[in-house]
């Protein structure tokens, strides 16, 4: 399958602080790949560097077969990138900045843009400085989708954005990435979203990617286990335990094996306990089940 993202044995400080070491990872053409991680863990690191704003310490990414660091006019068109913060020109109206835009790009698809505005119920000379902050993020992602590009770049898509907007956007970008075969290369905040709308992920801890895989395949495998501790006993560490816990008598765990193999880890620690259930997870129990809660 053609990847239309290659990174490879990336590393990057800040001063002497190591983001992450020897990180690589790619993107197939077609797919919806979202980058999980705490704060710090280095998502929007990871944006600059793919966006070329930023040269790592090391290591090297290529988009559409170049390296982002010299490639050429033709291909950046390619790219439609969101940064954080959604600029926009506010003293516009709706239908002057997709002009605007449009005299940029010789892919353009204003029905894009135009279809999302309508599901907004925004006339078209509504000002943007006159807009909802949720409105304004909502014509910025048209304008980017508008750009007709074969890789978006989305860096916290859901920001200044009400459940509504969101189910809103999400769903219409999910159609519009599957209809016209888009690839997607994605960051946010609010994990729900990112459940509905990818189709990969990867879920990075400080210095290291933990998982890349399917999402499908992540839910189907990670169980969160729980158990209550008459003895309230420590629970003994694993290699396949992830951040075992205790509040007061609750025991809880996070592990790929099955449960009578976690059973058995505990009988054979010595541990007692009762109440066991093994436990389907969403996305975000599996990131907090990888990450640890704190």
């Amino acid at each position: 399958m053609e990847n239309i993202i290659e990174c490879n044995n990336l590393t990057h400080y800040y001063g002497k602080r190591l983001i992450y070491e020897n990180l690589s990872f790619n993107v197939p053409k077609g797919r919806i790949l979202g980058l999980l991680g705490k704060n710090g863990t280095g998502k929007t690191t990871t944006i600059n560097i793919l966006s070329g704003y930023l040269q790592p310490a090391a290591g090297e990414c290529r988009i559409l077969g170049e390296n982002v660091r010299n490639i050429n006019p033709a291909t950046r068109r390619e790219i439609g990138l969101l940064i954080e913060g959604h600029v926009q020109y506010t003293f516009m109206d709706i239908q002057q900045i997709e002009k605007f835009y449009g005299s940029f790009y010789p892919n353009w698809n204003r029905d894009v843009y135009y279809g999302l505005m309508d599901k907004l119920k925004v006339a078209p000379r509504q000002k943007i400085s006159r807009m909802s902050c949720g409105q304004r993020s909502q014509v910025a992602l048209g304008l980017i989708m508008a750009q007709n590009p074969e890789l978006l770049i989305l860096d916290d898509f859901s920001l200044g954005l009400d459940p509504g907007y969101r189910r809103l956007f999400i769903d219409y970008l999910h159609d519009f990435a599957k209809t016209e075969n888009k690839t997607i290369f994605l960051t946010s905040h609010i994990i729900q979203d990112m459940e509905r709308l990818i189709d990969d992920c990867i879920i990075m801890d400080y210095g290291k990617i933990l998982i890349q895989q399917p999402v499908g395949e992540l839910l189907n495998n990670f169980r969160s286990y729980t158990f209550t501790l008459p003895d309230n006993r420590e629970l003994p560490s694993h290699m396949d335990f992830h951040h075992p816990s205790v509040i007061g008598n609750k025991g809880e765990l996070h592990s790929y094996l099955e449960g009578d193999r976690v059973k058995q880890i505990l009988n054979e620690a010595g541990i007692r306990f009762e109440n066991f259930e093994e436990n389907k997870v969403s996305l975000e129990d599996a990131f907090i089940g990888l990450t640890g809660k704190y």
